[in-house]
């Protein structure tokens, strides 16, 4: 298995296929147009600018494309950035696939089928279950398949379903210290909040977001399927307001893109649990690129903050 992108040091050559994420154009001040790249494998990502892009470079270097580059790692501003020395489009002869160059969760999508599963089964609540398992049987085959954000958290192929399979098990550890929460709301708290994403975003690979994403959000978009859905089953009951209030709340804050805050027991702990869940991920995989004894790279959705790897973290 060759290294990944993230795993070179400052200063180190190399040569590497990677596919093309995200390819901006732009203009320097010298007038002359670049191209700026997000490239990727499946150990991350990494910016790089191609100078004096041809139109020709625009077409060939586009999303979703993938490349041979030849270059080095540098560091620019306290961040890693790939300075390319020779690129080219991929031959047949090279015989590489899409699938070599994503990030994927680290477990099975049958594994996450299963557990979700269970998690459905162990609800007591005929109505919230019901709702529950509609929604993820309608939804399931992009709910396996899709990204929980574009950037952040989880931004890797079945990252949402690996985001909520993580969240369950946390909130059954919670739900074991605390025997007072209900533990059907939390479940089906944590399997809704979500699954809005997979009409906000636009799927799996180089994603974007929807017009319905960039005009409504996954959150308003969650609460309408939650009240389809009970019209669907004919169920009527409080159970339908308190899942939508769930969604409405749990980034807890106006500030954070919160219609409400959480006004349940319930809907504070799914706050909490989304908020660790989210944030570890994101630590796991700036410090995973760290050797001990260093600091990562800043991590804006932390407070900008960069965190130091202990010596002793073998």
């Amino acid at each position: 298995m060759n290294k990944g992108i993230l795993h070179f040091d400052v200063g180190e050559q190399f040569e590497l296929f990677l596919l093309i994420k995200n390819s901006t154009k732009g203009i320097a001040s010298n007038g002359k147009p670049f191209l700026t790249l997000i490239l990727q494998d499946q150990s991350g990502e990494i910016e790089a600018k191609l100078w004096d892009a041809s139109d020709v470079d625009v077409k060939n270097y586009a999303s979703q494309a993938i490349v041979k580059v030849n270059g080095e790692l540098q560091n620019y501003r306290g961040k890693s950035q790939l300075k390319i020395r020779q690129i080219r489009s991929t031959l047949p002869s090279d015989s590489v696939k899409l699938e070599d160059f994503l990030a994927t969760a680290p477990i099975s999508i049958e594994e996450m089928t299963g557990m979700l599963t269970q998690y459905i089964f162990e609800m007591k609540n005929s109505n919230i279950q019901r709702i529950t398992r509609h929604l993820i049987k309608k939804y399931q085959k992009e709910f396996l398949e899709y990204p929980a954000a574009t950037k952040n958290h989880h931004e890797f192929v079945s990252g949402l379903a690996y985001h909520v399979v993580s969240m369950l098990d946390l909130a059954k550890a919670i739900a074991s210290l605390y025997p007072s929460l209900d533990r059907d709301l939390l479940y089906a708290g944590v399997i809704l909040h979500d699954l809005g994403k997979v009409m906000e975003l636009s799927g799996p690979i180089s994603t974007v977001y929807t017009v319905e994403g960039n005009l409504l959000g996954h959150i308003s978009i969650m609460v309408n399927e939650i009240g389809k859905a009970a019209d669907e089953l004919s169920i009527s009951g409080e159970e339908v307001m308190i899942l939508q209030h769930l969604v409405l709340s749990h980034h807890g804050k106006a500030e954070w893109g919160s219609p409400k805050p959480p006004l349940i027991k319930e809907a504070e702990i799914l706050h909490y649990i989304d908020n660790i869940d989210a944030k570890m991920n994101m630590l796991d995989r700036a410090l995973e690129r760290v050797k001990p004894g260093e600091f990562s790279e800043r991590v804006f959705a932390l407070d900008n903050r960069s965190f130091y790897k202990p010596i002793f973290h073998k």
